[in-house]
Order: structure tokens, then sequence, then C-alpha cells
């Protein structure tokens, strides 16, 4: 992953004081923030809320993830957070994140997340839900 993704969904954040380390510079962690944050809402707006699903004992976790962080991000700065899925299985799904800063849309941090769907009362492996199936068969390409 180097070239940046399409637009197809994007989360814009700004940079406050609160996500900076000492310097300025955003802490590492909080991307994981940003990134948690792209995906829900990318299921939001495809009218998925994640609350529904634990009503129905359905939960979502990251199962593995590999970041590359390739630039700072610093106080003040205009984010995109993009998440796109790329891949999916029967209780998996793989999403494709990028944060990349919105004036010059240079690419700072890039993310592969793989988020598996369990029960919410055993944290078991389920298959993800016929409408999950359904949305991910539309969008990965």
């Amino acid at each position: 992953m180097t070239e940046l993704i399409s637009n197809r969904f994007v989360l814009p954040v700004r940079v406050y004081i609160e996500d900076t380390d000492a310097g300025g510079i955003v802490f590492h962690a909080n991307y994981l923030n940003y990134m948690e944050r792209a995906r829900t809402e990318w299921l939001r707006s495809h009218g998925m809320g994640l609350r529904a699903g634990l009503v129905n004992n359905v939960s979502y976790v990251v199962q593995r993830m590999e970041l590359y962080y390739r630039a700072p991000a610093k106080l003040d700065d205009m984010l995109e957070i993009r998440a796109v899925p790329i891949s999916f299985g029967r209780v998996w799904m793989m999403f494709c994140e990028q944060v990349v800063r919105q004036c010059d849309q240079k690419l700072l941090c890039e993310a592969s997340v793989t988020i598996a769907c369990v029960t919410v009362d055993t944290g078991r492996p389920q298959r993800l839900p016929a409408n999950m199936i359904s949305l991910l068969e539309q969008q990965v390409r």
C-alpha cells in the first residue's frame, strides 16, 4: 500500500492538543483511534450501526493490524481518514486505511486492519451477518 486509496469514504479530523505529545506531534496510538472512528463511520454511512449488532449478540474486534508511519501529523493539521474494505471471509473483513494531510494530500500513515466477527457473550468467532456480507459484496472490488 503506497498509493492513496480512493475517496470513497473519508472522515475529516482536526488534530487537537489532546492528540499530541509535548512536541505537538500526534501520539502514535491516536492514529488507531482515528482509524477506529473511520471504520465505524463507514459502517454508519451504509446504514449499519454497531449498537444494533450488540443487541443481536454480534460484535467486531480487531484481530490483526499492520501500520506504517510515514510522516508525522501535527497540531492543527486537518486530516482525512480513509477507510475501504478490501477483502472478507466468513468471519472476517479486511480494511485498508490511510491518514492523509488534507492540505497537501501527503500520506502520513497507512494500515491493513483485519476485523473478526464474534459473539458478545462468549467472544467466539461467528459468521458475518447477512447484511454485512451483502454490503461487503457490493464494496469489495
